[in-house]
């Protein structure tokens, strides 16, 4: 009880003073720290991780409009559900499936089966083996492309510069014996093909 006695006293004391913690812990800031938080930059990457727009919405947003630029409901009216569905909504078909997957004819040229305009000579396509038609190359400046970061990767998506179809996406290294190492793999229902001369280099078998 004496010892209770004595230990209630020596907190009492005024003479006994506990140091705050948080002046220990978090001293307060100084000229010189105040001078480093003011100059400190801001981090740029933060604005655009929390940015609900992606990479290729931003891109697209800045491309001028192509052409032919009908409306969604013009489109609707002259394209038949799937095809509005890869074309205008950049859809992908079962691979194998495609009217064109096994077509290669010895002349003719494969147009956009949206605007009709020209995109592929019949001597750009060859054997891929991948389910899709492959081309080496198109008819120059008939196919636009652009950046495609959808599904967590970046890809290159081909469009028809015309209208702004969706044709699908190329590739490039995969060591096909094309003349442009190349692989422009586009869906059947985004193309049609019109029969006479077609050009240019031919692709190994």
């Amino acid at each position: 009880m004496r010892l209770l006695q004595a230990s209630l006293r020596i907190f009492a004391s005024p003479l006994i003073r506990f140091p705050a913690v948080r002046s220990q812990l978090i001293p307060p800031p100084t000229s010189a720290t105040k001078v480093i938080l003011k100059s400190a930059p801001a981090i740029p990457f933060l604005g655009s991780f929390f940015s609900s727009r992606s990479q290729s919405e931003s891109q697209t947003s800045k491309m001028a409009p192509p052409p032919d630029n009908r409306s969604e409901d013009e489109w609707r009216a002259v394209l038949n559900p799937e095809q509005f569905r890869i074309l205008r909504q950049k859809g992908t078909e079962r691979p194998g499936t495609g009217e064109y997957d096994s077509h290669y004819p010895s002349q003719g040229v494969y147009t956009c089966a949206g605007c009709n305009a020209p995109l592929y000579k019949s001597t750009h396509k060859f054997k891929s083996g991948c389910g899709w038609p492959a081309y080496f190359d198109s008819i120059p400046g008939a196919v636009a492309r652009h950046t495609d970061s959808s599904f967590g990767m970046e890809r290159t998506e081909i469009t028809c510069t015309n209208c702004g179809g969706h044709l699908g996406h190329v590739f490039k290294g995969e060591g096909y014996p094309t003349p442009t190492d190349e692989r422009h793999c586009v869906n059947s229902i985004s193309l049609k093909f019109t029969e006479g001369e077609g050009g240019g280099a031919k692709a190994k078998a």
